[in-house]
């Protein structure tokens, strides 16, 4: 989890752990606006913690927009090409 206000990023943790994550952020009063950001095999928690939260916790929230990318990572150790990683960044607004 970040420590930038109203983003969040997400990693190998269960999806609840960045549900809980976005309700405190927009319950902290500072914004009304989250964004997920997510890449690789983290994109499907990403989804997950997004319409966990929509749906069950906080019905009056709206994914406002959706953009997806490709990253170029470093070539590992031994290999010898970069590697493409896909990105994905939802943001969500409270009403």
């Amino acid at each position: 989890m970040s420590k930038q206000s109203g983003v969040i990023f997400i990693g190998n943790k269960p999806p609840m752990s960045y549900v809980l994550a976005i309700i405190t952020d927009l319950s902290s009063g500072k914004s009304n606006e989250v964004t997920l950001k997510a890449r690789g095999r983290a994109i499907a928690t990403a989804v997950d913690a997004a319409e966990i939260t929509r749906r069950r916790f906080i019905k009056d929230l709206t994914v406002t927009s959706i953009a997806i990318g490709t990253e170029e990572l470093p070539a590992r150790e031994g290999e010898n090409r970069t590697r493409a990683v896909s990105t994905l960044e939802i943001k969500m607004t409270k009403k």
